[in-house]
């Protein structure tokens, strides 16, 4: 039975290192300044971010039409970048991950089930009203 992270909301991440992840279509230009923006919040909220992974979906994997599309209903993530983001938790004793994307409640259970860690998203650490990333 997969660990289910209650109360892990932003204030959990005081004093956590924290990984940011994010999928962005190979259209976006703006996805470093997007992950700087992601990786400034948590810090504001007490975190201390130490790594970054980015996955880009290119018209490669399946076409134009889903560039914008996860590469998994389950973990927005590819299977591969879904381990490489396991071995890094593990690895260096993650706190928390924090995904520049939206996330559903099933994509955040399974996710933390892989990761072993409480899984966020950027929404979550913006303050009310705050203006959400441009998608593409």
């Amino acid at each position: 039975m997969s660990k289910v992270y209650k109360n892990a909301g932003p204030d959990r991440l005081a004093g956590a290192d924290i990984l940011i992840a994010g999928l962005f279509s190979a259209k976006r230009k703006d996805h470093e300044a997007v992950m700087t923006a992601t990786a400034a919040l948590a810090t504001a909220r007490g975190g201390r971010v130490v790594g970054q992974v980015v996955q880009r979906r290119g018209v490669s994997h399946g076409g134009v039409a889903v560039m914008d599309q996860p590469f998994s209903r389950q973990t927005l993530f590819g299977s591969g970048k879904v381990r490489e983001i396991a071995e890094l938790c593990q690895r260096g004793r993650i706190g928390a991950v924090v995904l520049v994307n939206a996330l559903t409640d099933p994509q955040r259970r399974t996710l933390e089930a892989r990761f072993g860690c409480p899984v966020l998203s950027r929404a979550e650490l913006e303050p009310p009203n705050a203006p959400q990333p441009q998608r593409d």
